[in-house]
Protein backbone atom coordinates (compact mmCIF):
# COMPACT_ATOMS: atom_id res chain seq x y z
CA UNK A 1 0.00 0.00 0.00
CA UNK A 2 1.07 3.40 -0.52
CA UNK A 3 0.90 6.43 1.64
CA UNK A 4 0.51 9.89 1.17
CA UNK A 5 4.02 9.79 2.98
CA UNK A 6 5.36 7.37 0.74
CA UNK A 7 4.17 9.62 -2.19
CA UNK A 8 5.80 12.68 -0.90
CA UNK A 9 8.96 11.12 0.42
CA UNK A 10 9.61 8.15 -1.65
CA UNK A 11 10.32 5.05 -0.54
CA UNK A 12 14.10 4.76 -1.95
CA UNK A 13 17.59 4.50 -0.39
CA UNK A 14 19.28 7.48 -1.81
CA UNK A 15 20.71 9.59 1.04
CA UNK A 16 19.46 12.88 0.59
CA UNK A 17 16.23 11.92 -0.41
CA UNK A 18 16.00 10.41 3.09
CA UNK A 19 17.38 13.52 4.62
CA UNK A 20 14.38 14.76 3.45
CA UNK A 21 12.46 12.72 5.97
CA UNK A 22 11.56 14.99 9.18
CA UNK A 23 11.99 11.97 11.22
CA UNK A 24 15.54 10.97 9.69
CA UNK A 25 18.44 10.24 11.97
CA UNK A 26 22.51 11.26 11.05
CA UNK A 27 23.40 11.94 7.05
CA UNK A 28 27.06 12.34 6.51
CA UNK A 29 29.16 13.86 3.89
CA UNK A 30 32.33 11.60 2.98
CA UNK A 31 34.91 13.00 1.42
CA UNK A 32 37.98 11.97 -0.65
CA UNK A 33 40.34 10.62 1.72
CA UNK A 34 37.78 8.98 3.86
CA UNK A 35 36.52 11.80 6.27
CA UNK A 36 33.20 12.15 7.49
CA UNK A 37 31.45 15.14 7.95
CA UNK A 38 28.13 15.07 9.94
CA UNK A 39 25.29 16.55 8.06
CA UNK A 40 23.34 19.23 10.17
CA UNK A 41 19.72 17.73 8.53
CA UNK A 42 17.78 18.24 11.70
CA UNK A 43 18.08 21.91 11.10
CA UNK A 44 16.55 21.49 7.23
CA UNK A 45 13.17 20.45 9.16
CA UNK A 46 13.36 22.83 12.24
CA UNK A 47 12.15 26.60 12.62
CA UNK A 48 14.85 28.92 12.04
CA UNK A 49 17.38 29.23 14.43
CA UNK A 50 19.49 32.24 16.14
CA UNK A 51 21.86 31.94 13.25
CA UNK A 52 19.43 31.27 10.65
CA UNK A 53 17.83 34.63 11.54
CA UNK A 54 21.02 36.56 11.47
CA UNK A 55 20.39 36.32 7.55
CA UNK A 56 16.89 36.14 7.52
CA UNK A 57 17.30 39.87 8.96
CA UNK A 58 19.82 41.09 5.69
CA UNK A 59 17.69 39.26 3.55
CA UNK A 60 15.81 42.02 0.91
CA UNK A 61 13.17 40.77 -1.38
CA UNK A 62 12.87 39.66 -3.75
CA UNK A 63 14.82 36.71 -2.33
CA UNK A 64 16.25 33.59 -4.04
CA UNK A 65 17.02 30.41 -2.12
CA UNK A 66 19.74 28.46 -3.48
CA UNK A 67 19.83 24.51 -2.68
CA UNK A 68 16.53 25.24 -0.44
CA UNK A 69 15.82 21.54 0.72
CA UNK A 70 12.27 21.41 2.53
CA UNK A 71 12.45 25.37 2.13
CA UNK A 72 12.72 26.52 5.49
CA UNK A 73 14.22 29.88 5.00
CA UNK A 74 12.46 30.72 2.08
CA UNK A 75 8.91 29.42 4.19
CA UNK A 76 9.61 32.37 6.69
CA UNK A 77 10.11 34.11 4.74
CA UNK A 78 6.96 34.19 3.14
CA UNK A 79 5.71 34.30 6.49
CA UNK A 80 6.93 37.71 6.65
CA UNK A 81 5.98 39.36 4.12
CA UNK A 82 9.26 38.97 1.52
CA UNK A 83 8.82 37.33 -1.46
CA UNK A 84 11.33 34.42 -1.75
CA UNK A 85 11.43 31.47 -4.32
CA UNK A 86 13.36 28.13 -3.53
CA UNK A 87 15.11 26.33 -6.00
CA UNK A 88 16.21 23.02 -5.69
CA UNK A 89 17.53 19.66 -8.02
CA UNK A 90 15.53 17.40 -5.70
CA UNK A 91 11.84 17.03 -6.46
CA UNK A 92 11.07 15.83 -3.27
CA UNK A 93 12.73 18.82 -1.46
CA UNK A 94 10.75 21.06 -3.51
CA UNK A 95 7.47 19.18 -3.00
CA UNK A 96 8.33 19.29 0.47
CA UNK A 97 8.57 23.23 0.63
CA UNK A 98 5.07 23.47 -1.50
CA UNK A 99 3.26 21.10 0.94
CA UNK A 100 4.39 23.25 3.95
CA UNK A 101 3.42 26.48 2.39
CA UNK A 102 6.47 27.87 0.74
CA UNK A 103 7.36 28.61 -3.13
CA UNK A 104 9.80 26.44 -5.10
CA UNK A 105 11.13 24.92 -8.43
CA UNK A 106 12.53 22.14 -9.22
CA UNK A 107 15.88 23.49 -11.53
CA UNK A 108 19.62 23.24 -10.69
CA UNK A 109 21.09 27.14 -10.04
CA UNK A 110 23.16 26.55 -13.72
CA UNK A 111 19.60 26.27 -15.19
CA UNK A 112 17.19 29.08 -16.83
CA UNK A 113 16.08 30.74 -13.80
CA UNK A 114 12.58 33.00 -13.07
CA UNK A 115 13.64 36.57 -13.25
CA UNK A 116 17.29 36.60 -13.40
CA UNK A 117 19.26 40.11 -12.57
CA UNK A 118 16.15 41.00 -10.55
CA UNK A 119 16.83 39.04 -7.04
CA UNK A 120 17.79 41.55 -4.52
CA UNK A 121 19.05 38.75 -2.43
CA UNK A 122 20.25 34.97 -3.41
CA UNK A 123 20.97 32.83 -0.43
CA UNK A 124 23.56 30.09 -0.56
CA UNK A 125 23.13 28.67 3.07
CA UNK A 126 23.79 25.58 4.62
CA UNK A 127 27.06 24.59 2.53
CA UNK A 128 25.76 25.55 -0.29
CA UNK A 129 29.08 27.46 -1.73
CA UNK A 130 30.03 23.77 -2.09
CA UNK A 131 27.18 23.41 -4.86
CA UNK A 132 29.08 21.82 -8.14
CA UNK A 133 32.60 21.74 -6.59
CA UNK A 134 33.84 25.25 -8.38
CA UNK A 135 32.62 28.04 -6.11
CA UNK A 136 34.18 30.57 -8.77
CA UNK A 137 31.82 29.11 -11.27
CA UNK A 138 28.58 28.76 -8.66
CA UNK A 139 29.86 32.68 -7.68
CA UNK A 140 29.43 33.77 -11.21
CA UNK A 141 26.30 32.32 -11.77
CA UNK A 142 24.76 33.65 -9.27
CA UNK A 143 25.73 37.12 -9.82
CA UNK A 144 24.14 37.70 -12.58
CA UNK A 145 21.21 36.14 -10.95
CA UNK A 146 21.28 39.12 -8.84
CA UNK A 147 20.15 42.77 -9.70
CA UNK A 148 22.85 45.83 -9.98
CA UNK A 149 21.81 46.88 -6.16
CA UNK A 150 21.21 43.17 -5.24
CA UNK A 151 23.43 41.01 -2.74
CA UNK A 152 24.65 36.66 -2.53
CA UNK A 153 24.64 35.88 1.27
CA UNK A 154 27.08 32.68 2.14
CA UNK A 155 27.69 30.44 4.61
CA UNK A 156 31.44 29.78 4.80
CA UNK A 157 33.35 27.20 6.61
CA UNK A 158 34.21 28.76 9.75
CA UNK A 159 37.88 27.80 8.92
CA UNK A 160 40.12 28.66 6.57
CA UNK A 161 39.80 26.03 4.48
CA UNK A 162 39.58 26.03 0.09
CA UNK A 163 39.07 22.26 -0.73
CA UNK A 164 37.81 20.55 -3.96
CA UNK A 165 36.52 17.51 -3.89
CA UNK A 166 34.29 14.72 -4.74
CA UNK A 167 31.85 13.89 -1.79
CA UNK A 168 28.77 10.87 -1.14
CA UNK A 169 26.30 11.28 1.06
CA UNK A 170 26.52 8.53 3.34
CA UNK A 171 23.80 7.31 6.44
CA UNK A 172 25.10 5.62 9.62
CA UNK A 173 25.27 2.40 8.54
CA UNK A 174 28.02 3.10 5.41
CA UNK A 175 25.32 3.04 2.87
CA UNK A 176 26.43 5.79 0.24
CA UNK A 177 24.55 7.79 -2.74
CA UNK A 178 26.22 9.01 -5.82
CA UNK A 179 29.44 10.17 -6.33
CA UNK A 180 29.01 14.09 -6.89
CA UNK A 181 31.68 17.36 -6.90
CA UNK A 182 31.76 19.51 -3.77
CA UNK A 183 33.42 22.69 -2.27
CA UNK A 184 34.37 23.92 1.12
CA UNK A 185 35.25 27.63 1.49
CA UNK A 186 36.11 29.49 4.50
CA UNK A 187 36.12 33.69 4.54
CA UNK A 188 39.72 33.94 3.18
CA UNK A 189 39.47 31.86 0.26
CA UNK A 190 35.50 33.04 -0.23
CA UNK A 191 37.65 37.02 -0.42
CA UNK A 192 39.98 35.67 -3.31
CA UNK A 193 37.45 33.97 -5.05
CA UNK A 194 34.78 37.20 -4.74
CA UNK A 195 37.47 39.37 -6.00
CA UNK A 196 38.32 37.57 -9.12
CA UNK A 197 34.62 38.12 -9.85
CA UNK A 198 34.58 41.87 -9.15
CA UNK A 199 32.25 41.29 -5.99
CA UNK A 200 33.03 42.84 -2.50
CA UNK A 201 32.45 41.42 0.85
CA UNK A 202 30.18 44.23 2.38
CA UNK A 203 29.49 42.20 5.61
CA UNK A 204 30.92 39.07 7.73
CA UNK A 205 29.65 37.96 10.79
CA UNK A 206 29.74 34.85 13.01
CA UNK A 207 26.38 33.36 15.21
CA UNK A 208 27.37 30.16 16.95
CA UNK A 209 30.26 27.69 15.10
CA UNK A 210 28.22 29.35 11.79
CA UNK A 211 30.10 32.18 9.80
CA UNK A 212 28.69 34.08 7.30
CA UNK A 213 29.19 36.80 4.55
CA UNK A 214 27.60 39.13 1.85
CA UNK A 215 28.78 40.36 -1.66
CA UNK A 216 27.72 42.79 -4.01
CA UNK A 217 28.60 43.88 -7.17
CA UNK A 218 32.01 46.19 -6.59
CA UNK A 219 30.64 48.68 -8.99
CA UNK A 220 27.67 49.18 -6.56
CA UNK A 221 28.89 48.50 -3.25
CA UNK A 222 27.14 49.81 -0.03
CA UNK A 223 28.02 49.72 3.49
CA UNK A 224 27.58 46.75 5.16
CA UNK A 225 25.04 45.90 8.50
CA UNK A 226 26.42 45.02 11.86
CA UNK A 227 27.57 41.73 13.29
CA UNK A 228 25.33 38.89 14.21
Amino acid sequence: MTTDEDELYGTDGDPYELALRPECGPVYLRLTGGRRIPVPVHRWHERPTTADRTVLARCVGPVLDVGCGPGRLCRDLLGRGVFALGVDSAPRAVALTTALGGLAVCRSVFDRLPAERSWQTVLLIDGNIGIGGDPRGLLHRCRGLIAPSGRLVVEVDPHDVEELCTARLEDPRGHGGPAFPWARLGPRALRGVAEGLALSVTDQWTSGRRCFATLARRESRRPGGGGG
